[in-house]
């Protein structure tokens, strides 16, 4: 069962769309009437609030990191202050609460300019521009409101420059395993123009340095943990790291508390492992002192966006060609983002709409599936990047 669900859940077993995920006693009722052995907490919106806490109090299981943890993600800034105290490579950065002082700070830099809300803001929070002005008024959006709470403070720092790449973590408080390395996409247009969105497309395995992911657990995310523990606070739970690779070595660009989205959907459909099994045995800090097993395959992950998307997406245009894509048999997994059901018909609900994932021997077949399906997926306004997994 999942909440609130959606089209594509709803396909897999029962949703409960009207379940308020920030009323922990009705989660807790629900989990608990229904027999559930695992709460997984996928949001990070409940997370920062609190919702694992919750549940464990009320004799639930849940995965997913603590409140206190989940600041890694909630907060930008406590984020920094982590990484400084673990030693582990970032952007250079300060962080500011006054406008006037963001401002001078911003005069005396060079650009490119990265300013960051410092709270959750749906992935939307981040400016990366050359023009001073720009980021100017973009630190006045954010402390003026314009992300709610979430800009009362931001977090100025250092262009980071070099390739990304995704690495996602499983961690039961002391042991962490890595899940394969993604590449995603989180300009809205082709060759990475436009606003930056919540991701266009992912696309994995990924040519990195040989050595890379062990080396990014053992100097980012096993300091992290180690540095969270020595306060109390046992990290259990998906750690992400958005990493550039510069000219000196990996830094971190973010941290998710969560499975990033669009990652999971390439990086899952390779694990070659029960997902679930692992989760509950993260739970109870007992993750296998091994490598996850990882199938050979290639996956490419193309996201069909609302028109409007991610400043003021439409929603409610009716998507035709769906159901035969989602019947058209392997090679080809369809995820719903933001859908819902109309009556008889499923109807946009989002900005992200759909993730079309193809899976092959390598990137090239992958991709090809993919965006095979995704032109035959349709709705008033579809948009979508034509370049997902074409180079690196």
């Amino acid at each position: 069962m999942s909440a609130p669900g959606n089209p594509g859940l709803a396909a897999l077993g029962p949703v409960f769309p009207s379940l308020n995920l920030l009323d922990f006693d009705d989660v807790a009722r629900v989990a608990v009437s229904n027999r559930i052995d695992l709460v997984v907490v996928g949001p990070e919106t409940p997370l920062a609030a609190g919702i694992v806490d919750a549940l464990i109090e009320r004799g639930v299981a849940a995965f997913g990191p603590t409140a206190r943890a989940a600041r890694l993600e909630a907060s930008k800034s406590f984020a920094k202050e982590i990484m400084a105290r673990a030693g582990v490579p970032t952007a250079a950065a300060r962080t500011f609460v006054a406008l006037d002082e963001a401002v001078a700070h911003l005069e005396e830099a060079t650009g490119p300019y990265v300013v960051k809300a410092d709270g959750l803001a749906a992935g939307k929070g981040v400016l990366v521009t050359e023009d001073r002005n720009e980021a100017r008024e973009w630190a006045r959006l954010c402390l003026d409101g314009g992300f709610a709470n979430a800009g009362n403070t931001i977090v100025i720092e250092e262009y980071l420059d070099g390739p990304e790449v995704s690495i996602i973590t499983l961690c039961d408080g002391e042991r962490v395993l890595a899940l394969p390395p993604a590449r995603d996409y989180k300009r809205l247009l082709v060759s990475d123009r436009g606003p930056n969105t919540g991701g266009m497309g992912c696309f994995s395995p990924i040519d990195v340095p040989e050595g890379l992911v062990g080396d990014v657990v053992s100097s980012v995310i096993e300091p992290v943990v180690s540095a969270l523990a020595a306060d109390g606070v046992v990290y259990r739970g998906f750690l992400y790291a958005g990493l550039v690779l510069t000219a000196d070595g990996p830094k971190v660009l973010e941290f998710n508390c969560r499975l990033g989205d669009p990652e999971a959907q390439v990086v899952l459909p390779r694990l070659d492992e029960d997902l679930l099994a692992l989760m509950s045995a993260a739970t109870q800090g007992a993750l296998p002192n091994r490598r996850l097993k990882v199938r050979e395959d290639a996956a490419v992950d193309v996201v069909l966006a609302a028109r409007g998307y991610p400043e003021s997406p439409e929603t409610g245009a009716p998507i035709s060609g769906l159901a035969e894509a989602e019947s058209g048999g392997e090679g080809v997994q369809i995820f719903h983002a933001g859908t819902r059901f109309d009556g008889d018909g499923i109807v946009t609900a989002g900005g992200r709409v759909l993730n079309v994932v193809g899976i092959g021997d390598d990137i090239a077949t992958a991709r090809a599936a993919a965006y095979s399906v995704a032109g035959n997926i349709d709705f008033a306004g579809k948009q979508f990047r034509s370049d997902i997994g074409e180079q690196w």
